[in-house]
């Protein structure tokens, strides 16, 4: 809805009758975008009121379902009642709550005083409470820690004994969690050595709670689970990539299974599917796939869909919890970059190709997208989803706009890249003047789905720049990445103006302060020497 007061638009949800009188008085944790609001709700409150924080349209709906998501696991902790956890379960749970702070924060931690004087207010706290454990110091750590938000936001409601263990335990991690946040604020953002320390959380069903099942065959089927999860999943903003690697890590093991009961998985099913996996030939490369693959996306996909049928009462238990997989640090035997000859036989190739077959889009992604990796240092997925309308001349500058509205962005920001002079000199603008209006490189679905072409218009360029970068320790698109950056520092570009063109997160809190202006892109750029493209 809208208020007379405030153009963003506002959230409002009538507390449930059945619980009201437990709810009133207390504080909910509601995410907003990449934030979570805390809401006091007051003695006689009828319903939860906040503002969503923008003023579009779209964005609002995709925030409202993130909100009602939010609600609905508050209530349901309420609804459910206090439950016991074992001590390895709480410290897990302790966990969560520090990955969620250092998450939220990490990025601009602010002042580093202030999460010194949030450390030391609880640590007093714990403090007092290991000199006299009375009924006050309790509350005393209690208001320090102040748990009831997060844990409805995580749909758990914790019983007298279980609650005291999670206030000394989650007082520990919010200290590391505060600890770790200090360093950042000052500039310091080396790996937490004791991270690790948390066990993996897994939420645990009420006995009375009964999965959700297929109407069609009586059971909860894998596809069920998948597009139930994706729902909510999208709604707080998960990105489209996420969903295809998820995706596929479960079309994979409902093939392995050969059945598509997803309550009768088990945790014996997954650890036979892992084996499967490392087991597994690359159709692609030849090569058995890498355990790097099936930790981070195979398992890692499977234990987030299990665990949100699991806080959301679809399954009693989450079949991949635990399952994990001990990687090796590999031998490192080059750069990440592309060397000189990598780089003018790749551009050499672009600029002298002649079209086949292929797809008109196809054959000028090979020829344009090389050059544009080259002289803005930019993801490749981000070029290849460029539209016309994202290519314009601002004053004497031409400028690619690389944004969300075209496809994704790994940090859902959009950003202005200034173009090379060469590119002008090649044809690249009047190339994008000649072209018809929408994607330059792919054509969208039907649907207007863009990650599905993407996806293979992605392929068709790690093929090409395959065949001529062949030492499989480098990413033949990706190494642009790390050239760029690497020339850039030669060039004396400071790496605050590198990552503002890149589109890389700045390192500290002070370099998040003001802008790198379009200007100063631009006189970056230029300072790039002109490539050959000959070999």
């Amino acid at each position: 809805m809208k208020r007379a007061t405030t153009s963003f638009h506002q959230f409002v949800q009538r507390i449930p009758a059945d619980i009201k009188g437990k709810v009133r008085g207390t504080t909910v944790a509601v995410r907003v975008g990449d934030e979570t609001v805390l809401v006091k709700l007051s003695a006689k409150a009828q319903d939860v009121r906040l503002s969503l924080r923008t003023r579009d349209p779209q964005e609002a709906r995709e925030r409202q379902a993130a909100a009602i998501a939010s609600l609905e696991r508050a209530w349901r902790a309420v609804r459910t009642g206090p439950v016991s956890l074992s001590f390895q379960q709480t410290v897990a749970l302790a966990g969560e709550w520090y990955r969620e702070m250092v998450a939220g924060w990490s990025d601009d931690p602010g002042e580093a005083a202030a999460w010194e004087d949030m450390r030391a207010h609880i640590v007093d706290a714990q403090l007092d409470l290991e000199r006299d454990e009375t009924p006050s110091n309790w509350r005393r750590l209690e208001d320090a820690v102040h748990p009831s938000p997060f844990l409805r936001s995580r749909g758990v409601e914790l019983d007298e004994t279980t609650k005291r263990r999670f206030l000394r335990e989650a007082g520990k991690a919010l200290t590391q969690a505060a600890g770790v946040l200090e360093r950042n604020a000052d500039g310091d953002y080396r790996p937490d050595p004791d991270a690790m320390r948390f066990p993996e959380w897994n939420p645990i069903m009420p006995v009375s709670a009964n999965p959700t099942a297929s109407k069609a065959t009586g059971k909860l089927t894998i596809d069920d689970l998948f597009t139930g999860w994706w729902t909510e999943a999208k709604a707080t903003g998960l990105k489209p990539s996420t969903h295809e690697s998820y995706r596929s890590a479960f079309d994979k093991l409902r093939a392995f299974l050969k059945h598509d009961n997803a309550s009768a998985i088990t945790p014996a099913d997954i650890v036979a599917f892992k084996d499967h996996r490392l087991a597994s030939i690359n159709p692609r490369t030849g090569k058995p796939i890498s355990p790097k693959t099936v930790k981070d996306s195979d398992l890692t996909g499977l234990k987030a869909v299990f665990a949100w049928a699991v806080a959301n009462h679809k399954l009693p238990s989450n079949p991949a919890a635990g399952v994990t997989l001990r990687i090796g640090k590999v031998a490192k035997l080059r750069s990440k970059d592309l060397n000189d000859a990598e780089a003018e036989a790749l551009l050499s190739a672009a600029r002298n190709l002649r079209r086949g077959n292929e797809r008109e889009k196809t054959f000028a992604a090979k020829r344009w997208v090389p050059w544009l990796c080259a002289y803005t240092g930019a993801r490749v997925g981000e070029l290849t989803q460029l539209r016309k309308e994202d290519v314009r001349q601002d004053g004497d500058i031409w400028v690619l706009r690389i944004t969300p509205e075209a496809g994704t962005v790994k940090t859902n920001e959009a950003r202005d890249v200034p173009l090379h002079a060469d590119l002008i000199t090649q044809g690249f603008a009047a190339f994008v003047g000649a072209s018809k209006r929408g994607h330059l490189f792919l054509d969208p679905a039907e649907d207007g789905d863009v990650l599905g072409p993407l996806q293979g218009v992605k392929n068709r360029l790690g093929e090409f720049a395959r065949g001529l970068v062949t030492d499989p320790n480098v990413a033949p698109n990706h190494g642009w990445r790390h050239r760029f950056k690497t020339v850039g520092r030669e060039l004396g570009i400071s790496d605050r103006v590198l990552d503002a063109i890149q589109g890389h997160a700045p390192k500290t809190a002070g370099d998040s302060y003001g802008d790198v202006t379009l200007r100063t892109r631009a006189a970056a750029i230029a300072k790039f020497p002109k490539y050959s493209g000959k070999r």
